[in-house]
């Protein structure tokens, strides 16, 4: 029985398309990988728009979109309006968004191992430089022993040190006896060792406390005097280097199983990269910072000298060596993680 012309058609489109268009089947053949599939992503941070960790989403958001030609999308939710830093990472595990960007020291708890490489101090050492060392580690650390497990880590950086920044000047123990400072996670028993009062405030709250002077300072990376506008009630640094904050951007497990292979490649690629984009675009925002709180608010620096700064380090080693101790008697390999860290800081150095 012969098959009617429709038939045949119907059966075979591209042998009758290219009988009668020559090339243009072929064009349309070769260009399926156009119509991969898109992906929509949403990814959440709990600080302003303008502070470094979110410029580091944005930047991650469109850099995946150029190297998937469009294929994925990203939509970003700074300043709290998605997740906030007390539900960020169970938020994510929820699936009320699919990555997460969030400071580990907001929860000691969870992540014991990796608040570490934050929670020491005396470390002179750049965000840039920081920041590729600790997504090494969390590269070569297992996701069980940093407390990952649950999550795809998406890439890993660190804020410079923290300072001190104060109203008065402090350039010794005896000036900063009994001085009220906000503090981050992890700089609480840091400011009691060297006699401050520490007030635990969220970023959001120590504009105006400084303001209010319910704080007479902070403990914090340098380019806040810019972005969230601190110079305007702090007048003084004290080049003494602090803990500091380890980012962690995370995304839902069952999530990043769904995408496919390619984008999987990118945003892998992209871990690194990001690392050292985080870091490096902190520390040259740091001099931008430091510039403009001088000529603007006569914001000073000032340098312990050598006998004053020894004496800071023989009140806070104690400090750094019963962390250690804590985090070990866990069961967790936290010396050889120190370690490592010591020694890819002086590799990248």
């Amino acid at each position: 029985m012969t098959s009617k012309p429709h038939q045949l058609l119907k059966a075979f489109p591209c042998q009758h398309l290219m009988a009668r268009f020559g090339g243009v089947c072929a064009g349309i053949l070769l260009s399926t990988p156009a119509l991969a599939e898109s992906v929509n992503l949403s990814y959440a941070f709990f600080a302003p728009s303008q502070t470094f960790p979110a410029v580091q989403m944005e930047r991650w958001a469109t850099l995946l979109s150029e190297r998937t030609d469009g294929q994925v999308s990203v939509n970003t939710f700074p300043g709290g309006t998605l997740l906030s830093a007390s539900n960020m990472y169970d938020g994510v595990l929820n699936g009320v968004a699919d990555i997460g960007l969030s400071a580990t020291s907001y929860e000691p708890g969870r992540f014991p191992l990796i608040n570490l490489i934050g929670s020491l101090t005396g470390i002179e050492v750049s965000s840039q430089v920081a920041s590729q060392a600790l997504y090494d580690l969390v590269s070569e650390f297992s996701a069980e022993s940093l407390g990952l497990e649950e999550f795809k880590v998406i890439t890993a950086f660190t804020s410079e040190p923290g300072y001190l920044h104060t109203q008065t000047p402090v350039t010794s123990l005896e000036q900063f006896e009994g001085q009220e400072i906000r503090v981050p996670g992890d700089s609480t028993a840091v400011l009691q060792a060297l006699g401050g009062v520490p007030v635990g405030l969220t970023q959001s709250e120590t504009g105006e406390a400084l303001q209010a002077g319910i704080v007479s300072g902070y403990v914090g990376s340098r380019e806040t005097l810019m972005d969230l506008q601190y110079a305007r009630n702090v007048s003084y640094i004290t080049d003494y280097p602090l803990t500091n904050v380890v980012f962690v951007a995370v995304m839902n497990k069952q999530r990043w199983e769904s995408l496919p292979d390619n984008v999987k490649q990118e945003i892998d690629a992209l871990g690194a990269e990001m690392a050292s984009f985080a870091g490096a675009y902190l520390d040259e925002h740091i001099e931008e910072s430091l510039i403009w709180a001088a000529e603007n608010h006569d914001v000073e620096q000032l340098t312990l000298d050598e006998s004053e700064a020894q004496r800071w380090s023989q009140l806070l080693q104690p400090l750094n060596e019963e962390r250690l101790d804590d985090v070990a008697s866990q069961g967790l390999p936290a010396f050889e993680l120190h370690d490592r860290y010591v020694e890819l800081i002086n590799e990248y150095q």
